[in-house]
């Protein structure tokens, strides 16, 4: 069976067969040799060369050096890089080379002269003491061991909070003093010395030392840890160039909305429940509430902060600002925001917090009115939602909440799914009703729900904030039909698992809205056909009586046929259409005559030579028409249209007048008795 051949031996070979010519190695380079010392014995020389890189592991490099005479013809070697303290003499130049050898041949690097007394190397300083105020350090060198003096010595110091940022100092034989160093802060110090005629020594031992303290600068940073209806206050730990000494204690000032003041004394030694510690933050266990202010000073022994106050957080709605920009990994959080149209001269600093739905973790910056980015550095979590909100505080010392926005460190697919807790079918439609995946549980942002009805349909439904319900109809189901509807929430690593539920439309809802339709449908045609007959019905019943009343309507002479007593007595029986066309003004107390119907006499005459009709005299019959025609011109006038209402008829022969004729009998006869009152023959013929 054959076997393959291992890479590295294929590259191995490849490199050597194809980019390397057989030949000796490369010469050694920067050779350097010192005698270092211990105490005060310098006993051996120590040389030390870069060799060039070369993949022929076979090159063996050796030491080579001679006194530097022209009779020196001595040659001695070593394969240690050491020249021993019997091989060579104190106070004497040698000649030193390397010499690189391997099978194609060898090459040596240049010589180097070496004076065995130059090339001493003393040991390290080591130091005594130091002070703090002033801070001063102090350290013992070896020259003196070594019988010869100080030439020089070089320190290099960096605080303990920043150890890249190293600073040197020259010059000096035995001590150092820094005249400025920041209080309470630890330093580092090294140290390294040159003697007469002899190279520096390697750098000292780290030593450290705290600066003296002094009264603390600066503001406490405080804020606000509000939820939806409590606030938390919380405050950092000061810096080390701002606390300047031990903080023994923090003074806590609340101004309540009422005018009382509370005083809180938070001890840094002495634990409490009162408040928790966390090693950088400090924060109260109980929620402040109806506080209009803080304010917040750090003590140490010799002296405290100016008060720093923290204005409540507004209550007012959230502002009209645009979205903030998030860019966030497991090591950094960045944050950008435009600055505010409506009050950009009035922003005094801007505000950016952090809070995760695990355990808490909460945190904030504040950055001056100058920038519009902030930048956070931790350890953030992989499917954990992260809130980020930005305030802004006013020159007025208001706080104001711009925005808020979730960010990911990282993002996969939902492991929730909603659930839908009820829904409600109506006919063929059906509204569903679940509840949003809280933010809390979601490990990716949710970008859109999905909703499907067996494997026909799918809709997306938009997002809405986790504290409102959503809802999404289904309409155009079928009666009868069993559907099986699923949910699941789409972000942008994929969709979650679908949660599925079954539901059925009731068979008989068709029918029952079919049903609801065809009697709606039959109630209004039924109501249209009834007013229709109605309409006809009333107009061929009363066209025969429109035309009489009409004149009546408009001869405005005409008393009115609806104050007699008889009409009144039919109107009460019957209602007769069209009646109201021809309804007058209301008439204050109506009368009129009743007619009295007698036998009337043969025809004789008189001897006067006028007729007689049954024993009535015509005469009669004028004073009767005299007596209705004075009736009628009473000054009763009907207000709406003008006319003299004939409200009574009095049948007396008081006022009779022998001389009327009979054409005056004619003349004096009312319409009303022409159009209503039967005559006597018609009545007798009846």
């Amino acid at each position: 069976m054959a076997t393959s051949t291992p890479w590295w031996l294929l590259v191995f070979a490849l490199q050597h067969c194809c980019f390397s010519n057989p030949g000796p190695p490369p010469p050694p380079s920067n050779l350097q040799c010192h005698r270092p010392c211990s105490g005060s014995h310098c006993l051996d020389i120590k040389c030390i060369w870069n060799p060039k890189p070369n993949l022929d592991t076979s090159t063996t490099y050796s030491l080579h050096w001679k006194k530097n005479a022209e009779d020196e013809k001595v040659n001695r070697s070593s394969s240690d890089g050491l020249i021993r303290r019997a091989q060579f003499e104190s106070h004497a130049e040698l000649l030193v080379w390397v010499q690189a050898k391997n099978q194609f041949g060898s090459v040596e690097s240049e010589p180097v002269v070496i004076h065995t007394q130059n090339i001493i190397k003393p040991s390290p300083p080591q130091f005594q003491f130091g002070s703090r105020d002033p801070l001063e350090i102090f350290w013992n060198n070896s020259c003196e061991k070594l019988q010869q003096s100080v030439e020089d010595c070089k320190v290099a110091y960096n605080t303990e909070e920043d150890r890249n940022h190293i600073q040197y100092e020259e010059e000096l034989t035995s001590s150092f003093a820094h005249l400025d160093p920041q209080p309470n802060t630890v330093y580092e110090f090294q140290v390294r010395c040159k003697c007469d005629s002899s190279l520096f020594s390697d750098w000292s031992e780290t030593f450290s030392i705290k600066s003296a303290e002094s009264a603390p600068v600066g503001e406490v940073d405080a804020w606000w840890d509000c939820g939806p209806s409590s606030c938390f206050l919380n405050w950092k730990n000061l810096s080390n160039s701002q606390a300047r000494g031990y903080i023994l204690s923090y003074e806590v000032t609340v101004l309540y909305n009422n005018g009382t003041i509370q005083l809180m004394n938070v001890s840094t030694d002495d634990p409490s429940s009162l408040y928790i510690f966390d090693g950088m933050k400090w924060r109260l266990t109980s929620p402040l509430k109806d506080v209009s202010s803080v304010n917040i000073s750090a003590y140490n022994a010799l002296g405290a902060t100016k008060a720093s106050p923290l204005p409540m957080l507004t209550p007012d709605k959230q502002a009209d600002f645009p979205n903030i920009d998030l860019e966030m990994n497991s090591e950094n959080l960045t944050v950008s925001w435009n600055p505010p149209p409506n009050f950009s001269d009035q922003v005094k600093q801007y505000v950016v917090q952090y809070k995760d739905c695990g355990l808490g973790e909460f945190d904030w910056i504040k950055v001056n009115n100058h920038q519009t980015t902030g930048f956070f550095k931790g350890a953030f979590k992989n499917y954990t939602p992260y809130q980020v909100s930005l305030f802004v505080v006013s020159n007025l010392n208001e706080v104001r909440h711009l925005a808020t926005a979730r960010g990911y460190s990282s993002q996969r697919v939902p492991s929730v799914a909603p659930v839908f807790d009820r829904s409600e079918i109506t006919g063929t439609e059906m509204t569903l009703f679940w509840k949003p995946v809280p933010s809390c549980n979601q490990s990716a942002m949710i970008l859109y729900y999905q909703i499907g009805v067996s494997t026909q349909r799918v809709y997306n439904v938009s997002v809405t904030p986790d504290h409102e319900g959503m809802t999404y109809k289904l309409s155009d189901l079928s009666p009868g039909e069993e559907y099986q509807v699923w949910i699941r929430a789409v972000s942008k690593a994929g969709p979650s698992p679908k949660v599925t539920r079954t539901f059925r439309i009731n068979p008989h809802e068709g029918y029952r809205m079919m049903s609801v339709y065809l009697v709606t449908f039959l109630v209004v045609l039924l109501a249209v056909i009834i007013c229709l007959c109605g309409y006809l019905l009333s107009f061929f019943r009363g066209v025969n009586k429109m035309w009489p009343l009409l004149p009546q309507c408009l001869n405005e002479k005409v008393p009115d046929p609806s104050n007699s007593k008889i009409f009144r007595q039919m109107r009460l029986k019957v209602n007769e259409p069209l009646t109201w066309i021809c309804v007058p003004l209301h008439e204050p107390s109506p009368k009129i005559s009743v007619l009295e119907v007698v036998a009337i006499k043969s025809k004789v005459f008189e001897p006067d030579g006028i007729r007689k009709e049954n024993g009535f005299s015509q005469m009669d019959c004028q004073d009767d028409q005299k007596q209705d025609l004075g009736t009628e011109n009473t000054d009763s006038t009907d207000s709406g249209f003008e006319r003299k209402e004939y409200s009574k008829m009095v049948d007396s022969d008081e006022e009779k007048n022998d001389g009327w004729s009979s054409s005056e009998e004619e003349q004096s006869t009312s319409g009303y008795e022409k159009h209503f009152m039967p005559s006597a023959l018609e009545i007798m013929v009846e």
